[in-house]
């Protein structure tokens, strides 16, 4: 018999195949904080791109993720990669 899965939203589509994104996060190898904090810049860069102002792109973003302050969505899109 066979068994169904349920289909696993792949943020990183644009990145990575919707099957590598799966067997990463069944082994627990997806950061899901990293992965939020990819698309909350991947979001900031496309309201920055279509003229909306800092301010308001991050008050836009923090109607997605609520939880997050505005300093720290400040601080997501800001951040310097190493």
């Amino acid at each position: 018999m066979k068994q169904i899965k349920a289909k696993i939203d792949n943020p990183l589509s644009e990145l990575i195949s919707d099957e590598v994104y799966e067997l990463l996060s069944e082994h627990g190898l997806v950061d899901e904080k990293a992965v939020r904090d990819y698309q909350i810049r991947k979001k900031f860069k496309q309201l920055r791109a279509n003229k909306i102002s800092a301010g308001d792109a991050i008050d836009s973003i923090r109607e997605e993720y609520p939880y997050l302050q505005f300093d720290t969505i400040r601080k997501i899109v800001y951040q310097i990669n190493k």
